[in-house]
């Protein structure tokens, strides 16, 4: 012990957990609190410790009067800051979390507590308020099976589970907001995910409108560290009763969770891109089992892994009932993109849609009322194919993709040129039949918004997308030209939505992809007025896909069951539990040599993982030139030991400090 130095007379030693990159140190060390250091020292505060001669950052875990470390104890050096940050449920969560995903401690702390921001922390804090006693008119709730009994359940402070089947046209932010209330009557707070900046503005307007400015906050990374920290604040010491934000405020510190909402969970954004990759979905369902919360799993569409809670029976169906699906949807039409369909109409052929779909727009337009054109890509020709025979049309130079520039006629004729070499290929000919002319593969947001413009004359044509996003458009008889998800709302919702180029989302070499494509239709069909006030949805893709008929019959739920048992045929998460080892050849063959994996565990691979399909490693290593995946699958019942036995071997080659990196992910949303 120091000569200059007097340890604290009560709980003396602090177990810290520092902030370091390395698996192997992923535990709590023990430290000496010096007297002067008491009062501070306390649990959830951050402190500065010396760790192999340098000086590092950590947070006060537990302060305890003994420790089993036999050799010479180090002394905290200094308490940054007194303020209690991390809350005995954060921590629990935060070791699920790291559990769950393979991965430390450290990086999930880095998710889950922002930047220390010294003079926003010393702001007086404001008195948290009382409990709300604004009237919450829950109507709107009776159209759902079960609304009544899971509003009663939240009122008394009960801890129910749902997943929720919005209705199409429904104004979910406002039901968020109803259900935020009754929690704040009861004392405790509501935690809202959200996909993006758009969902978080809607919630946090509607929350203010029901229960006042004060009651809640928004967290994004997009704010300045001064007003993040500041709202993160709010939500600590609770000042604000309803926490909303995107993906890194599930772990939001609030004293007393009562509800964990995640809206639209298949949203690629609730995927943290970052170490240990976790799904807000899944922390949020670590959260609720850890605190003994609600939680609520919330969308217009279902994914399979919501589906798989329902079927188990840990959580509850939130649907409404047919008769309030029918009365609430929009008439929704599908059909095939046929060139014969397109010549018998003039107008229809110059805006590159069906006739249906032309006399769709039209319609809605003449009523005086907005139409949604939603295409799956931004920009003018993605690619263009062989008007003959439909090959892909191909550069004669590199065998790179065609394409039309933007800057091609009114009547889109244009020099096609590769997306890959820039050549221009004026005299091209198709490489299978020889024919000259081309046809647009998918036709992107620009081009479809100038023939739509050339078809419907003197008509307003607003574009959303890329990095012009439009939150709203007023009601009127406007065409909006929207990218998958991008599309705006409009008050009164849309007279008619045209769905384009569904092949193309369906088409994708994706496990999710049919998933992925009910949950985009179903979006923009949910902007659409009711059939019995004119709404109509027309769809341009085979009536005979699965997918297709589901949005017809606007079944999310038979969809998603559907996609779960086409998993659990062919060994694919939620059905079971999945590795996916990122790193070269040696770096995986030593991983696999560490860990001492469950019996049933199947190895799939290793492939070569293309540039376009990598997320960057962690730690200093550099990444190596070529990567490879391994992908491991087991039961169910197996995901623990899986997680926990890829864990410890890549503390073991931390800690013999392995200089090929290898990147661990559970359940990945994109399996590559």
């Amino acid at each position: 012990m120091s000569a200059d130095k007097v340890a604290a007379e009560v709980d003396p030693v602090a177990r810290v957990l520092p902030l370091l990159p390395l698996a192997h140190l992923d535990r709590e060390f023990d430290y000496l609190v010096p007297k002067d250091l008491d009062e501070q020292a306390q649990p959830g505060v951050r402190v500065r410790i010396r760790f192999a001669g340098r000086l590092v950052d950590g947070f006060v875990v537990a302060r305890t009067a003994t420790s089993d470390h036999q050799g010479r104890f180090g002394w905290l050096e200094r308490v940054i800051s007194p303020e209690r940050v991390l809350t005995e449920e954060i921590t629990r969560v935060v070791d699920l979390v790291a559990g769950r995903y393979a991965g430390t401690r450290a990086d999930v702390l880095r998710l889950a507590i922002p930047p220390r921001h010294a003079r926003v922390e010393s702001e007086a804090a404001s008195e948290p308020p009382e409990a709300s006693g604004t009237a919450i008119a829950t109507d709107a709730w009776d159209r759902y099976v079960h609304g009544a009994a899971f509003l009663t359940a939240l009122s008394e402070g009960r801890a129910p589970r749902a997943v929720w089947q919005a209705l199409p046209g429904e104004d979910w932010p406002a039901r968020l907001a109803e259900l935020s209330g009754l929690v704040a009557a009861t004392g405790a707070s509501t935690v809202v995910v959200v996909p993006d900046q758009r969902d978080l503005d809607r919630v946090v307007a509607a929350v203010e409108t029901l229960l006042g400015k004060d009651a809640v906050v928004g967290l994004a990374a997009g704010l300045g560290p001064a007003l993040r920290y500041r709202r993160w604040l709010a939500a600590l010491r609770g000042t604000a009763r309803v926490v909303v934000g995107t993906r890194s405020s599930v772990f939001a510190p609030t004293p007393r969770t009562g509800l964990i909402v995640v809206w639209d969970d298949g949203d690629d954004n609730h995927s943290e891109p970052r170490a240990p990759y976790p799904h807000a979905r899944e922390v949020a369902l670590l959260r609720a089992y850890a605190s003994g919360c609600a939680v609520v799993l919330a969308g217009h569409a279902r994914t399979a892994e919501a589906q798989a809670l329902v079927d188990s029976g840990w959580a509850h169906d939130l649907v409404a009932s047919r008769d309030s699906v029918r009365a609430a949807a929009p008439k929704i039409t599908a059909l095939a993109d046929s060139d014969h369909a397109l010549a018998r109409d003039p107008g229809a052929r110059a805006a590159r849609l069906p006739a249906i779909a032309f006399a769709a727009a039209r319609e809605a337009l003449g009523a005086g009322r907005g139409v949604l054109v939603q295409v799956p890509r931004r920009g003018y020709v993605p690619s263009l194919a062989c008007g003959k025979c439909r090959a892909p049309a191909r550069c004669r130079r590199c065998n790179g993709p065609l394409t039309l520039p933007s800057a091609a006629g009114p009547d889109g004729a244009g020099t096609p040129a590769c997306r890959w070499c820039g050549v221009a290929d004026a005299a091209h000919r198709c490489h299978a039949c020889g024919a000259r002319a081309l046809r647009a593969v998918v036709v992107g947001a620009g081009r479809t918004a100038e023939e739509l413009g050339r078809a419907f004359p003197g008509v307003a044509v607003r574009m959303s997308g890329g990095s012009d996003v439009v939150d709203e458009v007023k009601q009127g008889p406007t065409l909006v030209v929207s990218t998958v998800g991008a599309e705006p709302v409009m008050p009164g919702g849309y007279g008619a939505a045209l769905l384009l180029d569904g092949w193309a989302l369906l088409g994708r070499p994706d496990l999710r992809a049919a998933e992925e494509t009910m949950r985009r239709w179903m979006t923009a069909s949910s902007l659409v007025r009711s059939f019995a006030d004119g709404g109509q949805v027309v769809v341009v893709a085979d009536s005979g896909i699965p997918t297709v008929q589901a949005l017809v019959r606007w079944d999310p739920v038979g969809h998603a069951r559907a996609q779960y048992e086409e998993r659990a045929e062919v060994g694919f998460p939620p059905a079971i539990h999945l590795a996916a080892i990122d790193g070269s050849a040696k770096a995986i063959a030593d991983l696999l040599d560490l860990a001492d994996l469950p019996a049933n565990a199947e190895l799939l691979g290793p492939v070569e993982l293309p540039a376009g399909e990598r997320l960057p490693f962690s730690g200093d290593a550099p990444e190596p030139a070529e990567v490879e995946r391994m992908l491991i699958r087991v039961p169910r019942g197996e995901g623990k030991p899986l997680a926990k036995a890829l864990g410890e071997a890549q503390s073991v080659r931390s800690a013999r400090k392995d200089s090929q990196p290898a990147r661990v992910q559970i359940d990945p949303i994109r399996i590559g």
